[in-house]
């Protein structure tokens, strides 16, 4: 997989849009979270990924 460069002036929705385009299976509904829930969000992601909720921290914050 190829790694993104980090910008931490990224918006929400633009690592939405880059996150969708890395995982295909992942959708919009995959990706909403409300306020204090990203652990929630996370879980369920990582759970859909086969990933670690770890790794999946990793590839957001690198997106």
């Amino acid at each position: 997989m190829e790694t993104l460069p980090t910008n931490k002036t990224i918006t929400w929705g633009e690592k939405k849009r880059r996150l969708k385009e890395i995982f295909p299976a992942i959708t919009e509904n995959d990706l909403h979270f409300n306020d204090g829930k990203e652990k929630v969000m996370i879980e369920r992601l990582a759970y859909k990924l086969d990933k670690t909720t770890d790794e999946l921290r990793f590839i957001i914050h690198a997106v």
